[in-house]
């Protein structure tokens, strides 16, 4: 079977511009009709999912702007499903279904299918690859988020299987999944939606084989990996050579009150990073631990804000950049280790800690931590009216850092996600939930000469019986500022706030003298108790000495900085004007 590409004619300007954005509009096309036809929320509100077209040799050609942490971790979950099944065992009608952490997988939640697409000759065109969160598989809490000790509690644990063989579903793999699900009502329209993405994969492929050829379209994703790793390598010799490290570190993990330290190395020589995390942490009990395909995600994700982020975003960026994980580390740990927070706590706090090292290179250029979370919760809710239960997530952001020419954004997604958090009136609508509060939290972005974006207060009270699992951090310290910033403000997790029996249930308490585990599962609310999240700030950039007294009176008459902070950090004195 030759997956080779047409190297007899080289292909003209005009072509392979065509053919790089139409291998990004073939993975646009496929999230478009998966958020359309999909049935959970978590995928068509907050667009927690991610597509992309591989090629033959399972090198990813295009993709677009949906998940970045999860986009360079699919090309494991394609790696592993061929390790299974071989290309030649694998029929244009088929497609393979995965979500194990430990063979191609990140967390279980994450479930990728994976479909070769063939030319009119029986020739391998490309991959066609989907990937979705489920809002459910299982596992001792609502959305796996037990927050245990082994990976059986997070949920059901699906080696690569063929979930449609000769174009027919697989009705016992289909059965299995709704039977281990609190959600089954989503599991069929799921299915289905990720089936008709990778059906628009194969489309639009076959258009451009019908245009241009098969051997030309191969080609034209030769060309464009090689033409990304060139912007790449000539992106990588503009920061300076030499060997810049950082540390930074999650609060705990679930099960004791320890926090977990990250340490990076990042070796610049010439048109080459060798990214090393040894020092990192040994594997921990809880379930934050970063299965391999996401410790390289996140990598790959930090590094491409800083090496030409307008370059195709392919496989091509990766070839310049070498990763170092210790075995059985906190970036790269062993079965049976839990690890359903690693694309939201773990893979954060590697960004995060790679931009701390890139400050020492390039620091006119490198932008300040975000709030380096997701702050991920998930509801198991009954509804007293019905008795319908109901499972149901949200994502609720906080600030970016700030930047060398401005403030960092408010209340933003955080980059590995470009997700969405869950709109109120949806969440109103289809849950028995009231949302009472949803506003900036003054002074909670880190104070600097460009200001870290702001965090969020949001309230929700619940209707009925609820258990809520949630995962933050940043509750313990701020994120870091870079270039003198100050750290951004600290998130906290609170029971029924404002009222006489108010509690934190996570973060620092209102004495600042007890710190409550940020890592929690299956709180109980009764019917008509609240939980309030308060999101992190950004990481300020520079000195706040620095910066212009026109923008600390403006951010005091929007609400965004106390006149105390004012005084006290800026050296402006609003009350007396």
């Amino acid at each position: 079977m030759s997956q080779k590409p047409d190297q007899k004619k080289n292909i003209d300007t005009v072509t392979f511009e065509v053919l790089r954005s139409a291998y990004e509009h073939t993975a646009d096309r496929m999230s478009t009709v998966l958020q359309r036809t999909s049935f959970s929320p978590i995928i068509y509100d907050m667009v927690d999912f991610s597509n992309a077209i591989f090629t033959p040799d399972v090198n990813l050609v295009g993709q677009t702007a949906n998940c970045p942490v999860h986009l360079a971790a699919m090309h494991f979950s394609a790696e592993a499903s061929l390790d299974e099944f071989g290309k030649d065992e694998l029929g244009a009608d088929d497609i393979v279904l995965l979500n194990d952490p430990y063979n191609g997988g990140t967390h279980i939640n994450d479930v990728t299918w994976t479909q070769p697409i063939y030319d009119e000759s029986d020739e391998l065109l490309g991959f066609g690859v989907s990937r979705g969160h489920w809002t459910d598989l299982g596992g001792g809490g609502p959305g796996g988020q037990s927050w245990g000790t082994h990976l059986a509690e997070e949920g059901l644990r699906i080696p690569p299987t063929k979930i449609v063989e000769d174009g027919e579903i697989n009705e016992a793999l289909l059965g299995v999944l709704k039977s281990n699900t609190r959600v089954p009502q989503y599991i069929e329209g799921d299915v289905q939606a990720h089936r008709a993405a990778l059906t628009a994969a194969k489309d639009e492929l076959h258009r451009l084989e019908r245009k241009y050829g098969a051997g030309t379209v191969r080609q034209g994703m030769h060309d464009v990996l090689d033409y990304t790793e060139e912007r790449t390598r000539e992106a990588i010799r503009k920061i300076p050579d030499g060997e810049y490290s950082a540390q930074d570190y999650g609060d705990c993990d679930g099960i004791t009150k320890d926090s977990i330290y990250l340490d990076v190395t990042l070796i610049v020589d010439d048109d080459e990073i060798t990214v090393d995390f040894e020092g990192t942490d040994d594997a921990v009990p809880g379930s934050v631990n970063s299965p391999k395909a996401n410790t390289y995600s996140a990598v790959y994700y930090a590094l491409k804000f800083f090496t030409d982020p307008e370059a195709p975003a392919n496989a091509g960026m990766y070839r310049p950049i070498d990763i170092e994980l210790p075995d059985g580390s906190w970036v790269n740990p062993n079965w049976p280790r839990p690890v359903i927070g690693c694309t939201t706590f773990a893979a954060s706090k590697i960004c995060a800690v790679i931009w701390q090292a890139l400050a020492d290179a390039i620091p006119d250029k490198i932008v300040a931590p975000t709030y380096s979370e997701c702050n991920w919760f998930t509801v198991q809710q009954e509804d007293p009216e019905t008795d319908a239960g109901y499972v149901w997530s949200d994502l609720p952001p906080g600030g970016w850092g700030g930047t060398p020419t401005g403030d960092g954004m408010e209340t933003t997604a955080d980059p590995l996600g470009n997700c969405m958090d869950l709109p109120v009136e949806r969440a109103e609508l289809l849950f028995p939930v009231t949302v009472e509060e949803r506003e900036f939290i003054t002074d909670s972005g880190g104070d600097g000469e460009h200001r870290g974006g702001l965090g969020l207060r949001e309230t929700f009270r619940f209707h009925g019986y609820a258990e809520l699992s949630v995962e933050t951090s940043r509750t313990k310290e701020g994120s870091p500022g870079v270039n003198d910033g100050h750290s951004g403000g600290l998130g906290r997790l609170i029971k029924n706030h404002g009222m006489d029996d108010e509690e934190v249930i996570g973060g620092w308490k209102k004495d600042g003298d007890e710190w409550e585990m940020c890592l929690i599962g299956s709180e109980p609310f009764q019917p008509g108790e609240s939980f309030t999240i308060e999101t992190q700030g950004g990481g300020g950039w520079g000195d706040p000495t620095d910066r212009d007294p026109d923008a600390v009176r403006e951010d005091v008459h929007n609400g965004m900085v106390s006149p105390e902070t004012a005084a006290d950090v800026y050296d402006v004195n609003v009350e007396s004007e």
